[in-house]
């Protein structure tokens, strides 16, 4: 995943376009921390959340906004952003983002970026502040005047390192060990998290860091090994123009996504972000359209005649007293054998596939976006198991680079709303599965690529949760 990440990033070096690294590790200073609990403009921080920032300026494929105390919704071309909102975008999703002081954002496929601030001050632009998380994923950003003007108040957090900028262009990729970063123009510093170099600071941090200039094309990049950020050379970039190939592939599903709904499928392009056209004010936009989102939990239990003729089916081998109640989506083990056979599972469920003797995916399949056909969830504490609200989700499965994403939309007045997100890589036969210390996915795709499926498991502080999904191509 690191490298093809990578191979995305060499795909936005233009030509003749140089970056360059010059080491600058410093004596230990605390980056400037913000001042005061309000903004520069004096606003209270209710105000500073509802305030309309930036606007989406291109979609293509699928893509998620949260904003606090909202459901979560799809992204549209003139969705307002405002401070906290986060943007995730699935496997062949990608999003433009217009600020209101002239800042563009692109977010990449399979990302996720939070705008922590946005305080614009447009009477004394020095005394802006603008702060961004980048959680997993790849984005562009192109400085606005805020940036420009505030360069001591501009950060770009990843999840091991702190980004301030000291120019306009520049391209950054993250993982939770690993932070690489390209300047087109302008430079950026880059330095370690630390207890000189907090998250919650605002600005480039001066300890450990490390400045990008645009004068050669080599990429700086700072992982769990080192101290420091390093040159990354060229010579270590191992097979980045077929990665580069592939993820060419994914977007050229967005841009038929995005040509089928009107969109100039060149937009698609980070280097021609620029040329984005430019709204009058965000602020000005009319809101879009939320899509309702209903439970997806059937409302009675699912029988054989339901679901059979379903290519990837429940069964179950046990299910605990206190779940046969509230259990929606599993047929019996007996059932659900009847011409499938087994592909993943824990304890209590299988899921089942029909399947064609060898295992073996169809050929020519791409990148599949599949829609929640049913789910159901559980939550598990010392009070005993409550059934939990599955209000939405996606799944995208990238068949020719074997990587899949999801996420699943869930709430109980036990424990809000929860969003769980899962990515990984799809094996031979269909199979996908990724854990971390906290959860666990397994689930597997009919031969087809028609129909998917999987369990999950998310460990709370005060309980579990564990459930079941079903999924239909769109």
């Amino acid at each position: 995943m690191t490298i093809q990440v990578l191979g995305t990033l060499k795909s936005f070096i233009s030509s003749g376009v140089a970056i360059g690294l010059s080491l600058a590790v410093l004596s230990a200073s605390a980056a400037e921390p913000r001042s005061g609990a309000d903004t520069a403009n004096g606003s209270s921080e209710t105000d500073r959340l509802a305030k309309v920032v930036g606007s989406v300026s291109l979609v293509l494929g699928k893509a998620y906004i949260k904003s606090v105390g909202a459901p979560r919704r799809l992204v549209t071309a003139g969705s307002p952003i405002k401070v906290s909102d986060r943007i995730t975008t699935a496997v062949n999703g990608h999003v433009h983002i217009h600020f209101a002081d002239k800042a563009l954002m692109s977010v990449r496929p399979s990302s996720r970026l939070e705008i922590l601030s946005y305080d614009y001050n447009t009477e004394r632009p020095e005394l802006s502040e603008v702060k961004f998380d980048l959680e997993f994923g790849i984005t562009r950003s192109i400085s606005g005047e805020a940036a420009k003007a505030a360069r001591q108040r501009f950060r770009l957090n990843t999840p091991i390192a702190a980004i301030g900028v000291r120019g306009t262009d520049f391209v950054v990729s993250a993982t939770e060990t690993t932070t690489r970063a390209l300047v087109n123009e302008g430079a950026i510093v880059m330095a370690p998290f630390s207890s000189t170099c907090s998250s919650d600071s605002f600005g480039p941090c001066v300890a450990n860091a490390v400045e990008l200039t645009d004068e050669s094309l080599q990429i700086m990049e700072l992982n769990g090994s080192t101290k420091l950020p390093r040159l990354l050379a060229s010579t270590e970039i191992q097979g980045s123009t077929e990665l580069q190939k592939e993820v060419q592939q994914a977007i050229s599903q967005a841009d038929a996504e995005g040509e089928s709904n009107g969109s100039q499928a060149s937009g698609v392009y980070v280097k021609e972000v620029a040329a984005v056209r430019v709204t009058d004010a965000a602020s000005d936009l009319d809101p879009p359209a939320i899509a309702l989102i209903t439970d997806s939990t059937p409302s009675t239990a699912l029988v054989l005649a339901d679901i059979n003729d379903r290519q990837l089916v429940w069964g179950r081998y046990s299910v605990a007293d206190n779940l046969s109640d509230l259990d929606r989506l599993s047929l019996s083990y007996a059932e659900a054998k009847a011409g499938r056979e087994i592909t993943v599972g824990n304890l209590e469920y299988g899921l089942l596939r029909t399947e064609n003797g060898i295992k073996q995916l169809d050929k020519g399949l791409t990148t599949v976006g599949f829609s929640l056909s049913s789910a159901q969830a559980f939550y598990n504490s010392d009070s005993g198991v409550v059934a939990m609200e599955v209000s939405g989700g996606s799944l995208d499965i990238n068949f020719q680079n074997n990587q899949f994403a999801t996420e699943l939309n869930l709430n109980h007045s036990a424990t809000g709303a929860i969003d769980f997100f899962a990515s990984g890589r799809l094996y031979d036969g269909g199979y996908f599965h990724s854990r971390n210390d906290s959860q666990r996915i397994a689930g597997a795709v009919s031969l087809d690529g028609q129909e998917a499926g999987y369990f999950f498991e998310r460990q709370l502080e005060s309980g579990n949760i564990q459930g079941l999904t079903l999924w239909d191509s769109q």
